[in-house]
């Protein structure tokens, strides 16, 4: 089964919660204060790094993605003067499967009350027909439905009586290594990892107003090597896709069809607009490295629209059509570096058909100057996911085997972590229970 968050901290001590988000152009950290007791946590700093070691989304150097989470880390600390120790972390890369199952338990022959114990019962009930490869693990398990007596669209089942008890819920499974090696990245930096997110949830949680994702609104998150697809409906998200293409695809793309260096490929990508109102005939003339270049607009114009043709549909649209929601009058928002290129919603809308408009982190205004623009999203959502699961236990479950990770005692040391999850019947608990026992004893035998 999964674990809930922890209670809010009874110190009397302004609370910090620190975000980690894990990127292929860039490493951020975002912090953010709290009082004690308080429902809300002020960001009071950005810190940010150059993201080495890490390709479409995933860690390809173990030693220079550390590096980059330290950098990234000590500019956070710098600039908010506290020490940082523990981290909830946004990832992305590797394959990401969204699953859909459904359980059912009996509250009795008259109505009750539902009581916690029922709602981990029928979480459990809809894991067990979840089948997960042996190198893979369920990151999030999200309870997309309840139903009470067959009244589907119950937001909150708690204390409602009724004499049967439905769920629906979306499990997100990931690559058991993937895991493993972002929390080995972490704690060799020094840091505990208190959760672990998917940045498509991460960056939906960033922008999404409560009016959009009650709606229904999908947001897509254009980064350097992944985009993320979270569709949100009724308040919850509906369907989770992550897609191991970005914005250095659009690089590569300028720097191989007009024969450019990589850097100077980037420079161009920033500057090409969508709106395709310039001459056709105009060039872009400049020199590089000693070398003269002459560059139509309308090739750099069509290079960057066939790679997000490609993009939209044949990975977007797919991913929004695999939610099974037809209506989303929240239209799209777009996030991430590449929903910077201008014109790229007029594109969105005319590709798509659905309308679009980009979408700041909605604590831009509190974030630094400079570190609140759209690359920030995921790392603003991460602390809007912290705080939503102090408020609703059971809004996004995680899994106990990927849960805390101490930073390693020793400086080669690599603590194991992940794991396969579990279910009330595989951990012989029939009743459904939460089984720590039964944890620890698959755990072992995965690691072993």
């Amino acid at each position: 089964m999964f674990k809930k968050s922890s209670s809010y901290q009874q110190s009397r001590e302004p609370e910090l919660l620190v975000g980690l988000d894990l990127g292929t152009s860039k490493v951020a950290v975002v912090v953010a204060e709290r009082e004690a007791g308080g429902d809300e946590a002020q960001v009071i700093g950005v810190g940010q790094a150059p993201s080495n070691g890490i390709r479409k989304g995933l860690i390809v150097n173990l030693d220079q993605a550390v590096k980059s989470v330290r950098q990234a880390v000590s500019d956070a600390q710098n600039m908010v003067g506290q020490e940082i120790s523990e981290v909830t972390v946004a990832f992305g890369g590797g394959e990401v499967t969204s699953i859909r199952s459904k359980g059912m338990v009996s509250l009795g022959r008259t109505p009750r009350s539902v009581m916690r114990l029922d709602i981990e019962r029928v979480i459990d009930a809809a894991q067990a027909d979840v089948v997960v490869p042996t190198n893979q693990s369920i990151l999030h398990t999200i309870p997309v439905e309840y139903s009470l007596d067959g009244n589907v669209g119950i937001d909150d089942p708690m204390g409602m009586n009724a004499m049967r008890l439905d769920i629906e819920v979306q499990s997100i499974i990931v690559p058991t290594a993937t895991i493993q090696n972002v929390m080995n990245c972490v704690s060799r930096a020094g840091l505990s990892v208190s959760s672990l997110v998917i940045k498509p949830l991460a960056a939906a949680l960033g922008v999404l107003t409560p009016e959009d994702a009650l709606a229904g609104a999908a947001v897509v998150d254009i980064g350097g090597g992944t985009t993320g697809v979270a569709v949100f409906s009724d308040g919850r998200p509906k369907h989770l896709g992550l897609l191991p293409v970005g914005g250095d695809h659009i690089t590569n793309d300028l720097g191989s069809v007009l024969r450019l260096p990589l850097n100077k490929a980037e420079e161009l990508k920033r500057s090409v607009s969508l709106r395709a109102d310039f001459d056709p005939e105009e060039t872009l003339d400049f020199s590089h490295s000693s070398r003269e270049y002459s560059i139509s607009k309308q090739d750099l114009y069509e290079i960057v629209r066939c790679r997000l043709d490609e993009l939209t549909e044949m990975l977007v649209r797919p991913q929004i059509k695999a939610s099974g929601i037809t209506m989303l009058p929240g239209g799209i928002l777009l996030t991430g570096g590449v929903s910077k290129t201008e014109g790229i919603d007029d594109f969105i809308l005319e590709t798509l058909d659905m309308p679009a408009r980009v979408a700041l982190p909605l604590d831009s205004n509190r974030m630094p100057p400079g570190r609140n623009s759209q690359e920030y999203a995921s790392a603003s959502g991460i602390i809007k996911y912290i705080l939503a699961r102090e408020r609703d236990p059971f809004r996004y479950l995680d899994n106990p085997l990927i849960g805390k990770a101490e930073p390693p005692r020793q400086q080669n040391y690599i603590p194991p972590s992940g794991g396969v999850p579990i279910s009330g019947k595989e951990n012989g608990n029939e009743g459904g229970g939460f089984d720590p026992i039964g944890s620890l004893k698959n755990i072992f035998k995965d690691l072993f």
